[in-house]
């Protein structure tokens, strides 16, 4: 995809005359932010798509700027399109189509109270699983290439994101540092016994989760910062260096 460019779209408003007096124009009237966003709204419940649809969240979320942004949304906070514009560089347009994107699957939410005017659009992110197999689509199809290459774009994201904490770990409190952990090991199991782990690691993960979540109504002023959880487990050989 071509990169946005950082130009901005100039509106030339020229004044009418006719036979000397100004043409007086009547002004428009704005639609709220309720109604820009209509357009771009979930039509059904998210969380639970399968086939098709499925496939239409996988290449929607799966976009790294789309990604991106999603993840600015939830980490740093709710935000206008100015101002995430502002934030990566990107024109103000390109953000406006990219979250209309994520809007339509479930991933952010208008916030239009947040708005000081009808003139912005602001956003907030949205809890929402997402789970897919590449094996749920037949090998050679259109759905099981966009399913496999959704899974190497979440493991290149996976991988940016292990390489920024890396290169950023001084700026990080010793604390802090100390309590975040690596685990990698190499154990003979069966088929059973692999997918025992991974639903355990998954469960003690959701309730690790809504653990914190629920601190943070009850202790707003704690220390905090936004933790990656990254989880695979998956049959090996010897690393080829």
């Amino acid at each position: 995809m071509a990169s946005d460019g950082p130009g901005w779209t100039r509106v030339i408003q020229e004044q009418l005359y006719d036979t000397g007096d100004a043409v007086r124009l009547r002004a428009m009237t704005r639609r709220t932010a309720e109604r820009r966003h209509q357009a771009s709204a979930p039509t059904s419940s998210t969380g639970q798509e399968s086939g098709d649809d499925l496939l239409d969240v996988l290449m929607a979320f799966h976009h790294p700027t789309r990604r991106w942004l999603a993840e600015l949304l939830e980490i740093e906070g709710p935000a206008s399109v100015g101002r995430l514009a502002a934030r990566t560089g990107l024109a103000v347009g390109s953000v406006s189509h990219h979250l209309k994107s994520l809007h339509r699957h479930g991933f952010i939410e208008p916030a239009p109270e947040l708005a000081q005017d009808t003139r912005e659009s602001w956003w907030r992110s949205v809890r929402r699983p997402l789970t897919w197999s590449a094996d749920d689509f037949e090998t050679g199809t259109a759905g099981r290439r966009i399913a496999d290459a959704a899974e190497a774009e979440n493991f290149r994201h996976q991988v940016r994101a292990i390489g920024q904490w890396l290169g950023h770990t001084q700026q990080v409190d010793a604390e802090w540092r100390r309590a975040a952990s690596s685990t990698d090991t190499v154990i003979p199991a069966t088929r059973a016994q692999l997918g025992d782990l991974a639903g355990r690691l998954r469960d003690v993960t959701e309730a690790w989760g809504r653990e914190c979540l629920q601190d943070r109504e009850d202790r707003p002023g704690a220390s905090r910062l936004p933790i990656r959880v990254i989880l695979r487990a998956f049959p090996t050989g010897p690393v080829r260096p």
